[in-house]
C-alpha cells in the first residue's frame, strides 16, 4: 500500500527520485535535467522537476539525517559570505572531524550575536556538546563560545579548519551555477537539503582504493534507494 507521499504524481517514484538526486548531486539546472530525462524518453517539464525538488528534497534529506551515524566529538565551524537577492549574507556551517555536515544557517551578520544564534541552533539540533571546537580567528566565535560552550575546548587556527572550509566548495559551485539565491528562505531550504544529499554522494575518494570506492558508492546507493522507498511505504 502506497502512502500519500507520492499521491497525485503521475510519474513513478524512480523518476522523481532520480531527478531530485541529479539536482542535488550535480550543478545542473532544471532545464538541463529536463533535457537529460528527454534523452531517456521521459517527457517532463523543468517546472515539474522544480516542484519535485522542493517537495521531496527536504524529505529525502531528513531521512538521510535519521540514518547518519552519531556526529564526531570534534566540531569545525566556519562562515562564508553568499549573495541572496543581491545582498551579502553569511552562511554558517558546522561539520565534524569526518566531514559530516551538522548544520547550516544563513544570517545577515557575523558578529557575536549571530555566532551565538548559530551555536544555539546547532546545540538544539545535535542535543549534545563536542569535546573540541575548532574555528578560525574571528572574534565572534569567542563570544559565542563563552556564552554557549564555555567548558568545551576551543581552538582558533585557520589551518586547523580546512575540513569546514572544504565543505563550502560544493555550495560555491552551486551558487555560481544558480547565479545566486533569490531569498533567504529559499536559500536556507535548498541548502539544508543540498548540504545533506550532496556530501552523501561525495565519499573521501582520496583516502580509498578504487575497489573500496566502488563498494562504498554501491552501499550509499542502496541506502538512497531505501530512503526513497521508505517515503512511499505504508
Amino acid at each position: 500500500m502506497v502512502s500519500s507521499t507520492y499521491k497525485g504524481f503521475r510519474f513513478s517514484r524512480e523518476i522523481i527520485a532520480h531527478c531530485v538526486w541529479l539536482y542535488h548531486r550535480f550543478t545542473l539546472s532544471f532545464r538541463e535535467i529536463e533535457l537529460i530525462m528527454a534523452a531517456r524518453g521521459v517527457e517532463v517539464s523543468h517546472e515539474t522537476i522544480r516542484t519535485w525538488c522542493a517537495r521531496f528534497g527536504p524529505e529525502f534529506a531528513r531521512r538521510l539525517r535519521q540514518r547518519a551515524p552519531r556526529p564526531g566529538d570534534k566540531w569545525h565551524l566556519d562562515e562564508v559570505f553568499i549573495k541572496v537577492g543581491g545582498v551579502r549574507k553569511y552562511l554558517w556551517r558546522a561539520v565534524d572531524q569526518h566531514g559530516n555536515v551538522l548544520d547550516i544557517l544563513i544570517l545577515g551578520k557575523r558578529d557575536g550575536k549571530a555566532a551565538t544564534r548559530f551555536f544555539r541552533t546547532l546545540l538544539k539540533k545535535q542535543g549534545s556538546r563536542p569535546r573540541v571546537l575548532i574555528t578560525d580567528k574571528l572574534a565572534s566565535y569567542r563570544v559565542a563560545h563563552r556564552k554557549m560552550m564555555s567548558r568545551v575546548a576551543h581552538r582558533q587556527n585557520k589551518y586547523l579548519n580546512n575540513r569546514c572550509e572544504n565543505s563550502h566548495q560544493p555550495t560555491r559551485q552551486r551558487e555560481r551555477a544558480m547565479k545566486g539565491f533569490r531569498s533567504v528562505g529559499a536559500a536556507q531550504r535548498f541548502l539544508a537539503s543540498f548540504s545533506r544529499i550532496s556530501p552523501y554522494f561525495r565519499p573521501p575518494r582520496h583516502r580509498m582504493t578504487a575497489i573500496d570506492h566502488r563498494t562504498e558508492a554501491a552501499i550509499r546507493f542502496q541506502v538512497w534507494d531505501q530512503v526513497v522507498e521508505q517515503a512511499v511505504a505504508a
